[in-house]
């Protein structure tokens, strides 16, 4: 754990806001070299890509706030510490898909042709940001004694985010890490694979997503929020997982219509 990569005098650089500024720039690059592959206009993807980082900055920091409301409310100063945040990736993700689907309709760009473009980057991000939450101490896992368990000991990480300090603990940090490199994979292997159709790329990273983050919330130890008898996030996966189904087979058997002539910048 090295949450604090740099400090020059008052000045202190973080690695978890190193990391999560390079998982968006990669993300970002990644879509618009795939965007260029496919004939779409690059100034618009970069454009669709600075408000889906600037909307998933928004949108994980507000539905940690949603989570974790009475906490905040309780201790008002406590509002300062979700600026530094990271906050949850769905919150993060939902809100950024809402914004792109709107944005992508509004210029006119082939809405699931540019979600499938941008899909395996969002995977990619999410990569190198969960190694953010690794070297922060945040996301940790429950108690454990299996082999590959890690243990905390910067008092910084136990200040910053309630890390568990001199305990072994299941690295979910890791664990998703490691979902996302593997559903990377296979989203580009299977791309040109069996039946293509647009919005293939994008509802599979959905599914892959949802199934994978409903399994490593069990291993999950840091408060994340309940609903029902889950966490917020399985609660998500619950949901999405059989709209992501639904979607794939609606879409296996529609086609995309034509795009719109994009308009004009003002």
């Amino acid at each position: 754990m090295y949450p604090r990569l740099l400090e020059l005098g008052p000045v202190t650089v973080y690695t978890y806001g190193v990391l999560l500024a390079a998982a968006y720039l990669l993300g970002l690059q990644m879509a618009m070299k795939r965007g260029a592959t496919r004939g779409l206009d690059q100034a618009r993807v970069m454009d669709l890509g600075i408000y889906i980082i600037i909307s998933a900055l928004v949108g994980a920091k507000l539905l940690l706030f949603i989570t974790d409301f009475k906490s905040f409310i309780a201790d008002p100063q406590s509002l300062m510490d979700l600026a530094r945040s990271g906050g949850v990736f769905y919150g993060g993700l939902i809100l950024a898909v809402v914004v792109a689907l709107f944005y992508i309709r509004r210029i006119g760009l082939p809405l699931w042709t540019t979600c499938d473009v941008f899909a395996p980057g969002i995977a990619l991000g999410h990569v190198v940001g969960r190694f953010g939450c690794f070297f922060a101490g945040c996301c940790y896992g429950k108690a454990t004694s299996v082999p590959w368990a890690i243990t905390f000991t910067n008092p910084y990480a136990a200040t910053n985010v309630g890390t568990p300090l001199n305990i072994p603990l299941h690295p979910t940090q890791l664990y998703e890490a490691g979902a996302e490199a593997l559903i990377l994979g296979l989203l580009l292997v299977t791309e040109t694979r069996g039946r293509r159709y647009p919005g293939r790329t994008f509802w599979l990273y959905m599914l892959m997503y949802a199934i994978s983050r409903f399994v490593i919330e069990f291993y999950r130890g840091d408060p994340r929020g309940t609903v029902l008898m889950f966490s917020t996030s399985q609660f998500i996966s619950i949901v999405l997982a059989p709209l992501a189904i639904l979607m794939l087979v609606y879409l296996r058997r529609g086609t995309e219509p034509a795009p719109k002539t994009a308009r004009k910048a003002a």
